[in-house]
């Protein structure tokens, strides 16, 4: 048998050791969300003890990263912000049932759209950043995505009534600047024309004003690229350059009669 002891002690961490518990945090997270800014389905714990449970896990995390006086401080700051979070994200829920057709109710939204959660835990984890927590905002957002496969950097600036179709495989960078009534589809990454380790405080993401909405599959590059507001930008779209307000941009596909083809041109494919 191959001896445990002996390996576990030939392994030896070269990273810095932080007593935070990201089980814990995980979960403290899900309590806020599902018993105390949405508690639709709950009924075995109140909006209180788990908020309490929240502030609770919370501080210890923070205590590591920052200090208990701090940790304390920084945690009362958010829970004042969460009345006007959960009327934000209300509204947000309104937005998403009055734009999907297939949405039957705000609640099915609130309880079953991975874009809503995503959107949700943006929310709060950007108010944490904003408050310069280390790690912890990070922890919460790669939580959402891990979860329903939407990826926003909690750095990301996002206005309000932002909407979310479908959802999966989004990336939203760190200085990406979002303004009101955007509506973003699945596949769309707001992402840096280049990364370097030197450009990490500079703007690397792009700007995208409001009333602007940005379909499946769309790639748009560049700290200085800003799509102006009322555009459109269609499907699969490559963009690393600014365009001006009120602008479309769409790919035109190639159409082929298939009676045309010779025979041996191959039209199907296997995936």
């Amino acid at each position: 048998m191959t001896d445990i002891t002996d390996i576990a002690g030939r392994l030896i961490s070269k990273s810095k050791s932080l007593a935070i518990d990201k089980k814990k945090l995980y979960d403290a997270l899900d309590t806020l969300v599902d018993h105390v800014l949405f508690p639709i389905c709950a009924n075995e714990i109140t909006g209180e003890r788990g908020l309490y449970k929240f502030y609770s896990v919370l501080v210890e995390n923070m205590s590591v990263l920052l200090g208990m006086e701090r940790a304390k401080e920084v945690a009362d700051i958010f829970l004042e912000k969460l009345p006007w979070m959960q009327e934000q994200l209300y509204d947000e829920a309104t937005v998403f049932s009055q734009n999907d057709p297939a949405a039957g109710s705000m609640e099915e939204v609130i309880i079953a759209y991975p874009g809503f959660f995503a959107l949700t835990v943006y929310r709060i984890s950007h108010e944490l950043y904003e408050l310069q927590v280390p790690i912890i905002p990070r922890l919460f957002s790669e939580y959402a995505h891990s979860k329903v496969g939407v990826d926003i950097n909690p750095g990301a600036k996002i206005g309000n009534s932002f909407y979310i179709d479908h959802g999966t495989g989004i990336v939203i960078g760190e200085s990406t600047i979002i303004g009101d009534n955007v509506k973003i589809y699945q596949g769309v990454t707001l992402g840096a024309l280049f990364v370097t380790k030197d450009l990490s405080n500079k703007k690397r993401h792009p700007t995208i004003e409001d009333n602007v909405v940005i379909y499946a599959g769309a790639t748009i590059l560049g700290g200085n690229t800003v799509i102006g507001h009322d555009s459109v930008i269609g499907g699969n779209a490559w963009l690393t350059n600014s365009i001006p307000p009120y602008s479309l941009v769409q790919q035109t596909a190639e159409i082929r009669i298939r009676s045309m083809l010779d025979k041996n041109d191959p039209i199907e494919f296997y995936i």
